[in-house]
């Protein structure tokens, strides 16, 4: 689910190098990165929508996972657009076009970056995304080790562990310590 959308911030790269460096190659790679990302990020909202429910989440995390879709919603449409636009233009726009569709890019990128941060808070912060028991069996281990943790090392029983006598290093005369 992440790398279509990752897509989408590199055609805007590509475009903008393109622009600045007048390099019509640099504009073919940001146009079909763009084709490319859109579709592959409209897969990835199905992906999610279809995912949404398939573990229990609780209600704060309901509540981020409903501005994470809006976002990518927002974003993948406005990329959408841009992608259309393109299309409809052939790939290129002028130079009049080009500013606008920048710009449009660039705020399209920090709708990604803000939805991509949310994703983030959901699975790490919330556990969105991982099966219920596989949760409480990661609570569990941790629970464990951090029980093992706090254990003072006087109240752990030590160890009786063998010390091993010392050997005679060849070609060393050093009189070995009385036992």
């Amino acid at each position: 689910n992440d790398l279509p959308p990752v897509l989408l911030p590199i055609s805007v790269l590509f475009d903008l190098l393109g622009a600045f460096l007048k390099r019509e190659s640099l504009k073919a790679a940001g146009f079909w990165t763009l084709v490319i990302g859109v579709a592959g990020s409209g897969l990835a909202i199905i992906s999610g929508l279809v995912a949404e429910d398939a573990t229990a989440n609780g209600v704060e995390a309901r509540g981020l996972m409903g501005t994470h879709e809006t976002l990518a919603f927002i974003a993948v449409g406005l990329f959408a657009i841009l992608a259309i636009w393109r299309l409809v233009r052939k790939g290129i726009w002028n130079e009049k076009e080009q500013p606008i569709a920048l710009t449009a890019g660039v705020i399209g990128v920090a709708l990604i970056v803000v939805t991509a941060m949310i994703g983030g808070k959901l699975v790490f912060d919330h556990g969105v995304g991982i099966p219920t028991p596989a949760l409480q069996s990661a609570l569990q281990d941790r629970t464990a080790a951090a029980a093992a943790e706090r254990v003072p090392a006087s109240a752990a029983p030590a160890a009786a562990l063998p010390v091993p006598a010392a050997q005679p290093v060849p070609g060393d005369t050093a009189v070995p310590p009385a036992r």
